[in-house]
């Protein structure tokens, strides 16, 4: 058992024996100093990680890097691999077609180096369900909103690669609003008087006709060869994500989807897409015409019902992410129409006056709504360096978040099984928000096969209490400072997690076993801090 470094007076030590030596705690000081990077750098030998099942429907293309630590070169192996599907030894890249029919096919994932060897059980589904754990990746808007090109998005693949963020799980590059064309008319409209990033937009680079005489969207002059830059993202092994609207217009007024719904799912799918962000917008002003008597929960729903049918029909899997802000109870219909859905608004106009601790109440109270298939969506992860929808200026800068505050961001997001979107500057990850995004032990609890968002505890305005199920039988046990007033001792007992028996327990932050607990513990965290704790039943 490793040691920890104790705080007197808030780390009471009880020593007992039984059979052997085992050190029991009752309060567990896991305050940070500063910025400090809790995780452990990763080992020389490899570790394959990413989740344990993975779903697909019938003969589709796939395009799945092995998740994978360790030192390169690697040597890739699979046993039990469909005979569709082919395994880079090099890479780790597994590339093909799904199998024809449905099934699970139980495989075993194998890397090795000069330094050891893993082997993973992979679980591949071929049914009629995407998404059987929460999907993760990066979004363009929160860092480059109007100014995003081609170029922009293969530097983030590259980075998504180079930083070890792909080697933990995370292979959606994608790419929000602003990459098709607009109008004159709307193109001055979209940058007259905002406060957005649109200030100083190269507006001719943008304009322009905004289908071809077949119909087909023409992407502005940033994205000269669309299949060129999925190509580009799927030999690394990830995937690619656009983004687009079901009004006439996006949010930003460049050319959305109304009455051409068919055609443009069809050439995302011809792109070789593989999730298409489906953002409400201007569809309001189709809804707001029809007659109040009409204006009924079908009608809200009609147009995502409308384009998931169009992408289950294409000739690739394609993600179905719902963009409509929480209207109209969404999380009670959205798996009938999608794989995500957003519960809310915009997080990042809200990130500084504690928008990150009220949307995490609102899908923990919708937690019932969250499972394997279809995931309530609170938006992206804006940490590290960002570029502000206030700053006129359209500077990128570092996000105005404490490091406890950005501890505590992150591990809600991944107790609550949700999407895991980055959307800070892939550019300039240090390696503080490295270790922010990059844990893979608190990955591994958001990816749990079991799906669930964690429950409440307790939570007030002092102090939350969470509490997760996995299905390997542990729990996870989430500590949050609400009240934000200082140092703060927040206590647990075993009755309120309705445990019977004493529990090992295991920092999920700084990957180190604490000891035995008996019936109760206090865990001391910072303002707005957390510590996530795992507990595991002793026989």
């Amino acid at each position: 058992m490793k040691n920890l470094k104790f705080t007197y007076p808030y780390f009471i030590l009880i020593v007992a024996l039984v059979g052997n030596s085992c050190t029991k705690i009752k309060t567990y000081d896991a305050r940070i100093q500063g910025k400090e990077i809790l995780i452990p750098a990763p080992s020389k030998s490899p570790a394959i990680n990413g989740p344990a099942i993975y779903g697909c429907t019938p003969g589709k293309p796939l395009v799945y890097r092995t998740p994978t630590q360790g030192e390169r070169p690697m040597k890739f192996s699979a046993e039990g691999l469909p005979s569709s599907l082919m395994l880079d030894a090099s890479t780790g890249i597994l590339t093909g077609m799904t199998p024809d029919k449905k099934g699970e096919f139980k495989i075993k994932l194998i890397a090795e180096n000069e330094y050891g060897k893993d082997l993973r059980e992979w679980t591949l589904v071929v049914g009629d369900t995407l998404a059987l754990t929460p999907p993760m990746g990066w979004n363009h808007w929160y860092t480059h909103y109007h100014y995003i090109t081609d170029e922009k998005i293969r530097k983030a693949a590259n980075a998504m690669v180079s930083s070890g963020m792909a080697d933990v799980g995370y292979s959606y590059v994608s790419i929000d609003d602003c990459w098709m064309r607009i109008t004159g008319e709307w193109a001055e409209k979209s940058t007259k008087g905002r406060k957005t990033a649109s200030v100083g937009l190269d507006i001719t680079a943008v304009t322009g006709e905004t289908r071809d005489a077949d119909g087909r969207i023409i992407p502005n002059s940033n994205f000269q060869d669309m299949k060129a830059l999925t190509e580009f993202i799927h030999e690394k092994g990830l995937k690619a994500g656009i983004y687009t609207s079901p009004g006439p217009r996006t949010c930003q007024q460049f050319e959305g989807s109304w009455q051409h719904e068919a055609i443009d799912a069809q050439t995302y799918a011809e792109w070789g897409f593989d999730l298409l962000k489906y953002d409400w917008c201007h569809y309001r002003d189709i809804f707001n015409e029809l007659p109040e008597s009409k204006q009924s929960l079908e009608e809200y729903m009609k147009p995502y019902k409308l384009m998931n049918d169009l992408l289950r029909n294409q000739s690739r899997d394609i993600l179905h992410n719902l963009c409509q802000y929480g209207m109209t109870n969404v999380w009670e219909w959205g798996k009938e129409t999608g794989q995500s859905w957003r519960i809310g608004g915009d997080l990042g106009h809200t990130l500084t006056e504690g928008g990150v601790y009220k949307i995490a109440e609102k899908n923990i109270q919708l937690r019932l709504y969250n499972g394997p298939g279809g995931w309530n969506d609170p938006d992206y992860l804006i940490l590290g360096k960002w570029r502000s929808p206030f700053n006129k200026g359209a500077q990128i800068a570092p996000i105005e978040l404490t490091p406890n505050e950005q501890y505590s961001y992150i591990s809600l997001w991944y107790m609550m099984a949700c999407p895991l979107f980055f959307s800070g500057d892939m550019s300039q990850i240090d390696d503080f928000t490295r270790n922010l995004l990059c844990n893979i032990e608190l990955i591994a609890v958001n990816q749990d096969r079991l799906g669930l968002c964690a429950e409440p505890v307790r939570m007030d305005d002092q102090a939350w209490v969470l509490k997760k199920q996995m299905s390997d039988g542990s729990i996870i046990v989430g500590f949050f400072d609400i009240a934000n007033s200082g140092d703060q001792e927040i206590p647990v007992t075993w009755s309120e997690l309705r445990l019977t028996r004493s529990q090992s327990a295991h920092d999920l932050w700084r990957h180190k076993d604490l000891g035995a607990c008996e019936d109760d513990l206090t865990v001391l965290v910072g303002p707005h801090g957390c510590s996530i704790i795992q507990l595991v039943a002793k026989h």
